[in-house]
């Protein structure tokens, strides 16, 4: 098994939505779904645009754009167009090099007798953001005429509508451009390709025409370098694309490659013992790093990274949960552009909590480049009457500004930079738990603040009384704002100066904010009256399905039974679990386990990481396979109710990273040590990677209950409670 590509032989053409997602290349300014240069809207073709949105003329929200492709083409014999989708192949091999994030292919077609293979490699550079590049070869075993049609398809999937108002072209011999602008805020893109190595060009409509007479086993290459541009990268895209022309294909392709090794050198983590573990573990690892935003501090992850339009191309409080913790250990820089993304945007929380009637900063459920929210009060299409069903996404899904305020403190916690607070962290978290407080209803005779009417991570139950995961959420982001006002004070007094001097309300709140306690059992109740619902299982509850994809939330099967979308109470023991017992985990997660669906890619690692904890290692190799393979066997919803939800899965990659190292490692941290008490699964020889701890670079390598770590200078370390001394 190759540990460092995925790879299909053969073609089904079932395959292609899955493949488009499985075989994703991305740079964090744009992903380039992974299907053939022939392909086009029809096979669900899409360079996705990280942070650039649009709403369409009669849609119901705003998404992100796809652009036109630069890199389109195919090849044509005797009439006959070489086009995977639609002609039977002879052999076709597809691979994704995740080492050093280059897509090939190799497909063989039959043409009258003669066979033509179609060789392409191509890259979207890690080091000039703008740039994809293609390298195309034609071979055949015949004397052969074929005709080359290559330039830039403007026929674009789009999911809700049409996106792009095409403004001017220019086709200049070897050179194409296309000139875009948005169709609601008029925003420009451009997209530029050039074509090297062709001779005779015709051009129209944007595409490049050339007869090429091929001598038996004689190799046609050509090269090809597209260029898309849009705000700020506009204005020098001329320079910019041109000097990546003049630099050339194997030296791009080169500086390309040595960005992925530093990015490997900090964020690898080697299993040996198990092939099958260690590849979805890098695969996971692949995809976060080719869609995070490595140079800007404008945009988020969204919930399908960059495989298209799905979510909106919004993010979501999956970034703070699931792929923070992996940015924070491995590179600090990604993790900081991602946590100031959401400072700037405090200004759209600050409009959302005053739309519903409260004050202070209620964070988008799906945030896009403003902070507004672009979540819809009608999420869903009820499939037995086609009509849009309410949801309480938007306005009841308050745990997203707690989730930011503990990202924030976490990111302060591991890394050791406090400077976020004074560049507007700890102004972000007072407009937060302001939030909360004018939120939240104090019960005088019980002399307790409540959070009522939520929606917590089960979205299968809305509209509940003091969700658990909620309350404890919210809780400890009022105490983080507590010390994060301390540790300003102390540190930098002329900025907290600035704040209201009259902060008793947050002290107030912090102390008496109610937190769900465990019952004699040890069982957290998951809200207000859950253990009075139908005791029903997600097995017993499909029995009862009439449709296929029937929506079980809203007024849907779930909502008046014990049955869970995803993690939830689990989610919370899994945040915090330095706070509850090995016992209290235990009885938790034994009680949940059975009424969880997992019918979001996000519960799998929040059971497998406390599964972990708890000694149920059989369970937590579950789950975690569960998690790190999602997008390598496509084997998720890919509909919820009629909406299309298929796509990669960021928080999955996330939680696989997460469970490896907190559940397998045993990585945690108080204050200031880092703890580690490895509980390997039995076929793991070892376990070897690499955290950024407060400015210490560790090299970590576990090997049954042996701990070795370098580069320890500044920090404290312990193995199973003891001070680590090598």
């Amino acid at each position: 098994m190759n540990l460092w590509s995925i790879q299909k032989n053969g073609f089904n053409i079932s395959d292609i939505e899955k493949h488009g997602s499985k075989y994703l290349l991305g740079n964090g300014f744009m992903g380039y779904r992974g299907t053939m240069e022939e392909y086009s809207a029809e096979q669900l073709v899409a360079i996705n645009l990280a942070g650039f949105f649009d709403l369409a003329d009669g849609s119901n929200w705003r998404e992100s754009v796809n652009a036109p492709n630069p890199l389109y083409t195919v090849v044509s014999v005797g009439g006959v167009e070489l086009n995977l989708s639609t002609l039977t192949s002879v052999s076709h091999n597809h691979m994704l090099d995740i080492k050093n994030g280059i897509h090939s292919r190799k497909t063989v077609f039959n043409v009258n007798g003669v066979n033509i293979t179609i060789k392409a490699e191509r890259f979207i550079s890690m080091v000039k953001e703008n740039i994809i590049a293609l390298k195309y070869s034609v071979i055949a075993d015949k004397d052969i005429t074929v005709t080359i049609k290559t330039g830039i398809d403007k026929n674009i999937w789009n999911i809700s509508g049409l996106h792009l108002n095409y403004v001017s072209e220019i086709a200049e011999n070897d050179y194409l451009e296309l000139n875009c602008e948005t169709v609601e805020l008029k925003n420009q893109l451009k997209v530029c390709e050039k074509v090297v190595g062709f001779d005779n060009i015709n051009n129209d409509n944007l595409l490049h025409k050339s007869t090429v007479n091929l001598k038996k086993d004689e190799e046609f290459t050509f090269i090809k370098f597209g260029g898309i541009y849009h705000s700020e990268s506009l204005k020098n895209s001329e320079k910019d694309f041109y000097n990546a022309v003049n630099i050339g294909y194997d030296s791009l392709l080169n500086e390309h490659i040595s960005f992925w090794q530093k990015i490997w050198k900090n964020s690898d983590v080697i299993i040996e013992g198990d092939d099958e573990a260690q590849l979805a573990l890098r695969y996971s690892i692949y995809h976060l790093c080719s869609i995070a935003p490595h140079n800007t501090d404008k945009c988020g992850i969204p919930a399908r990274g960059l495989s298209g339009q799905v979510y909106k191309g919004a993010a979501f409080w999956d970034t703070e949960m699931f792929m923070l913790p992996f940015f924070q250990f491995t590179d600090a820089k990604v993790a900081r552009n991602l946590l100031m993304y959401r400072i700037n945007t405090l200004d759209g929380a600050k409009r959302k909590a005053k739309e519903f009637g409260f004050e202070g900063a209620f964070f988008a459920w799906e945030s896009q480049e403003t902070g507004d929210d672009a979540c819809t009060l009608f999420n869903v299409t009820d499939i037995f009457t086609n009509r849009p069903l309410r949801t309480y996404f938007k306005d009841k899904q308050i745990h997203i500004s707690a989730d930011i305020v503990f990202a924030i403190w976490d990111y302060c916690r591991t890394t050791g930079d406090y400077t976020i607070l004074t560049d507007g962290g700890l102004k972000l978290m007072y407009q937060c738990i302001w939030f909360f407080y004018t939120y939240s209803a104090f019960k005088p005779y019980k002399n307790r603040y409540e959070l009522l009417d939520a929606v917590g991570p089960d979205e299968y139950h809305e509209r509940v009384n003091n969700n658990a995961f909620t309350n404890v959420m919210v809780k400890h982001a009022a105490d983080i704002f507590i010390l994060a006002i301390d540790k300003v004070k102390k540190n930098n007094p002329e900025y907290f100066d600035k704040f209201d001097s009259d902060l008793t309300w947050a002290y107030d709140f912090a102390e008496k904010l109610y937190v769900p306690q465990p019952n004699k059992n040890g069982i957290i109740e998951q809200f207000d009256g859950y253990f009075k619902l139908e005791d029903v299982t997600p097995e017993i509850l499909k029995t009862r399905e009439i449709k296929k994809n029937e929506y079980w939330g809203g007024h849907g099967l779930a909502s008046t039974t014990m049955t869970l979308k995803q993690a939830d109470v689990v989610m919370m023991l899994n945040v915090f679990r330095n706070e509850y017992s090995k016992e209290i985990k235990k009885a938790n997660w034994e009680f949940y386990e059975p009424y969880t669906e997992h019918g979001s890619s996000l519960s799998a690692c929040a059971y497998a990481i406390v599964a972990a904890e708890i000694g149920k290692i059989d369970w937590a190799y579950k789950y975690f396979m569960k998690t790190a393979s999602v997008d390598l066997t496509g084997d998720t919803k890919q509909y919820l109710g009629s909406l299309y939800i298929g796509g990669t899965h960021p928080a999955a990659n996330g939680g696989a990273w997460n469970t490896a190292i907190f559940g397998f490692a045993g990585v945690s941290f108080t204050n200031d040590t880092l703890d580690i008490s490895p509980r390997l699964p039995d076929n793991w020889n070892s376990l070897s990677f690499k955290l950024n701890w407060k400015g210490d670079k560790l090299n970590i390598k576990i090997t049954g209950n042996k701990v070795d770590i370098n580069g320890i200078t500044n920090t404290k370390v312990t193995v199973y409670g003891e001070e680590y001394n090598k």
